[in-house]
């Protein structure tokens, strides 16, 4: 097993950014809650924990260090708060310069003073908490930044994996390969061979069966694993009626091309039934992903002695699915992560689940699946179904379609698609009075929303140019019927979600 450093999730999403900045820099880490903290590990090089002072685990701070005496592992706290050397903290966030005390000191190896760091209101104590020494400062904190004495032990009141830090990417190289001694280096060629060689060893000479999508991360994870086990591999995808304008036929063909043992299954009829009368978001996830399963079923069990399910969950998928304490579904439900079916009796394989989405796409890109296929924007599993607010019905569904792939049609001719991480448009359950040809009119409405993101764990609206949007709106507005208003989403994630639904 390789070697890794461990991030301790203290509650926040920021152990998502510091795990994204270690493998940035060839670094393997992963992420577990702290409530899962054991005294000791053998694979792991380091600890990393991972808060902020709003996350309320103050009830658990003694747990927690108590824990942390235990370990002989080197410890890097951000944020963490555990020794009580703050007075009052605001919330909020803003640069400071760091200058360092103790430079000869591993942590700071070749790292300028001052620095710029990126660091939450807060007022200190002016004192040093027994058993640590100040290495950095700051004008308004001379314990900016804290080493437990006689151990590799450092607290950060910054956050070095925010990219207001200048040099906080490096801080934490640091930490792992001069404190830690990390000598491994972690990259999409040595994901691919250590996953090829995974797979053959973990499944031998059974068949796998994998229910396509059509989107980046099925995909990545059928051709990942075809080139582990061939033919082996039986894909289905399925058309539940709510892909984008010709997405069904154009993938499935280029899934045969490529040579995968694929299966396309025409199923829109079913879905729509099934989502008759349902206009509660989750209960719109719970009906797609439960007729998904029942049609996945029946063609696997079609294909006889199979003995694994392959999904394409990903790490994001895996977070989002959890409450901070990682015991039940807080942000929404995912398809892929549960809901496999006791009595179907497959083992699962996600040759994915520690992948963030930029990353699946680099392994995608050293697999050679075609740009148009790696490139497309992410697309959630339940498809227009979460995007058609309200009821899904067939003529609702084409609505959408037709809006939907002017938008897309736009932003690719004004060399706009690949800048955005995700675009799409929204029909909403809301009609509004128009007027067209000097007459009233009650038509629905359209929203569109395009996001800049890394893995989708946070995102901003995107800027689009004000032409190109008047341009999407008056086309939208004159050529689909049944709509005469278009809106833009200019939410960003938190507080709203990038789906509406």
């Amino acid at each position: 097993m390789k070697e890794k450093l461990l991030i301790v999730d203290m509650g926040t999403q920021y152990a998502q950014l510091v795990c994204k900045s270690l493998r940035g820099a060839g670094l393997y880490s992963e992420i577990d809650h702290h409530s899962n903290l054991r005294s000791d590990y053998s694979t792991v090089k380091g600890l990393i924990l991972s808060s902020t002072p709003y996350n309320g685990n103050n009830s658990e701070r003694e747990k927690i260090l108590e824990k942390l005496e235990k370990l002989s592992l080197p410890i890097l706290e951000i944020g963490t708060e555990l020794f009580e050397s703050v007075q009052e903290v605001e919330r909020g966030y803003r640069r400071r310069e760091l200058s360092i005390i103790e430079s000869s000191l591993p942590l700071f190896n070749k790292i300028p003073s001052p620095t710029t760091v990126w660091s939450y209101n807060y007022t200190p104590t002016g004192t040093v908490p027994q058993g640590a020494l100040p290495i950095a400062s700051t004008s308004e904190d001379r314990a900016a930044c804290l080493k437990i004495e006689d151990r590799e032990h450092y607290i950060l009141r910054f956050h070095p994996e925010i990219v207001h830090s200048t040099a906080g990417v490096a801080i934490l190289e640091n930490f792992a390969r001069e404190v830690c001694h990390y000598s491994g280096e972690w990259n999409a060629h040595l994901f691919i061979q250590e996953s090829i060689k995974e797979l053959k060893e973990k499944i031998g000479e059974d068949k796998v069966i994998l229910g396509l999508s059509g989107g980046v991360d099925s995909t990545v994870a059928a051709v990942l694993l075809h080139k582990a086990i061939g033919s082996r591999l039986h894909s289905i995808f399925i058309d539940t009626g709510l892909l984008r304008a010709g997405e069904f036929e154009q993938v499935l063909a280029y899934y045969k091309a490529i040579g995968l043992n694929v299966k396309g299954i025409e199923a829109s009829s079913q879905f729509l039934q099934a989502l008759k009368g349902v206009t509660e978001p989750e209960e719109k996830r719970k009906a797609i992903g439960r007729l998904f399963v029942e049609q996945f079923e029946a063609e696997s069990n079609k294909i006889e002695g199979a003995k694994w399910l392959a999904q394409g969950t990903i790490y994001p998928d895996i977070i989002e699915s959890s409450s901070p304490d990682g015991t039940k579904v807080a942000v929404k439900s995912h398809h892929n992560v549960g809901g496999l079916p006791s009595h179907m009796r497959l083992k699962v394989v996600e040759p994915l689940k520690l992948l963030f989405k930029d990353e699946v796409r680099k392994v995608g890109a050293v697999l050679n699946i075609e740009a148009t296929i790696l490139n497309r924007h992410p697309f959630p599993g339940p498809g227009l179904g979460i995007r058609v607010l309200g009821e899904v019905t067939y003529n609702r569904l084409e609505t959408l379609r037709a809006a939907d792939k002017i938008f897309i049609d736009h932003l690719r001719e004004a060399n706009l698609y690949d800048s955005v991480w995700q675009a799409g448009a929204i029909l909403l359950p809301i009609k509004s009075v128009g007027v067209s040809a000097g007459e009233r009119t009650y038509k629905e409405s359209i929203a569109l929303r395009a996001v800049s993101s890394v893995d989708g764990m946070t995102a901003e609206c995107v800027e689009l140019p004000y032409p190109l949007l008047f341009t999407v709106a008056e086309e939208i507005m004159e050529s689909v019927a049944g709509v005469n208003r278009v809106v833009y989403d200019i939410s960003s994630k938190p507080p709203a979600t990038i789906e509406w639904e």
